[in-house]
């Protein structure tokens, strides 16, 4: 995407992403949930930003239905204004990650171009895009917002998984079957997968 303007320069801080890693005893990253609504996208970030916590690791929740009460507010659901919102909040997971942070970004991303626009923001091995997996039947089972019903019934359009598309990643860095396991396993699976690659390690 062009700038609108030309009379811009990227102003560069005397503190550093390695700096801030320092001071923080540990390395950072952006963990991207993508996965049809109700899949458990959110449950697990929140969980996994517990889970890090209890280990005096700074991390923070980027979540979509959050994130379009404030910085997306102006968003709606069309396809045009679906991209925006993944490229808004891929810019905002960078700057988490450049401040030494790590990103937990629950979005339902259903395209996947959109997601690869993502994933090129990053150096490699800041971005690890997680597949969390769960049928359309057992998603539309829970259904804990009442929105498939919705969608279902003809309330709400370009619903992801009713009248909209959700293109499965083909190449996820991680997948987290929800239908075959609890939260705690995939928080379990995931923190082991961060040790794994040295996420977790200080400086």
């Amino acid at each position: 995407m062009r700038h609108k303007s030309d009379n811009i320069t990227w102003q560069h801080s005397n503190i550093t992403r390695c700096d801030r890693q320092k001071r923080n005893r540990h390395n950072n990253c952006a963990l991207w949930f993508t996965g049809l609504p109700g899949s458990g996208k959110s449950t697990l970030a929140f969980e996994l930003e517990k889970a890090l916590y209890a280990r005096d690791i700074a991390s923070y929740v980027l979540d979509g239905d959050n994130i379009r009460h404030g910085l997306n507010r102006d968003l709606g659901f069309s396809n045009d204004d679906r991209k925006e919102n993944i490229r808004r909040i891929g810019e905002v997971s960078k700057l988490f990650v450049d401040a030494g942070l790590f990103v937990l970004s629950a979005f339902i991303s259903p395209d996947e171009q959109d997601r690869l626009m993502v994933r090129e923001l990053f150096q490699p091995g800041d971005f690890i895009e997680i597949y969390v997996k769960c049928s359309l039947e057992e998603c539309e089972k829970r259904d804990p917002k009442g929105l498939y019903k919705k969608a279902r019934d003809g309330q709400i359009q370009n619903f992801t998984g009713i009248s909209g598309k959700y293109d499965i990643p083909r190449t996820p860095d991680l997948i987290v079957d929800t239908e075959q396991m609890t939260v705690e396993q995939a928080v379990a699976f995931l923190l082991f997968h961060l040790e794994e690659r040295n996420c977790l390690g200080g400086q």
